[in-house]
């Protein structure tokens, strides 16, 4: 099932963040995550359209909008590999049309699912607050 975030999701949201970016992300800081770990919390999902993925009523996964660019996805590791990615893209495509994204350019998970999805490099720049290259993607239109 896929539904709307509500305010008393934001701390499985951020355990699914944590878990999944630990895992694509192993080249940020800490003092990165941390700071993001707050905005994710107290800026990201209050001001995003956010959809989570539920499974057995737990929320496994999420997909954060800003307009027609998706700012976040996230799914449990335990739940990579399954289409539920896909789902959320599909859900988030089916409700704004095309979409963009920007990935960390050392984020082989991401980098790998967007491009297996359709997504095509549409540019690239170094993320401030990083300093990590970014990629930025859009899909085909739909």
């Amino acid at each position: 099932m896929i539904r709307q975030y509500k305010s008393s999701d934001t701390d499985a949201l951020v355990s699914i963040w944590r878990s999944a970016s630990a895992l694509a992300h192993p080249f940020l800081s800490d003092g990165f995550i941390a700071q993001e770990d707050e905005n994710l919390r107290n800026l990201y999902l209050p001001n995003a359209e956010t959809w989570i993925l539920e499974q057995e009523a737990k929320s496994v996964g999420f997909i954060a909008l800003i307009g027609a660019e998706i700012g976040g996805l996230f799914l449990c590791p335990s739940c990579h590999g399954q289409g539920l990615g896909k789902m959320l893209v599909d859900h988030a495509a089916g409700l704004k049309g095309s979409l963009s994204v920007e990935v960390f350019e050392r984020n082989h998970i991401g980098r790998h699912f967007y491009d297996r999805y359709g997504f095509s490099e549409t540019g690239r720049y170094r993320h401030d607050a990083s300093g990590e290259m970014t990629i930025r993607m859009t899909m085909p239109s739909v």
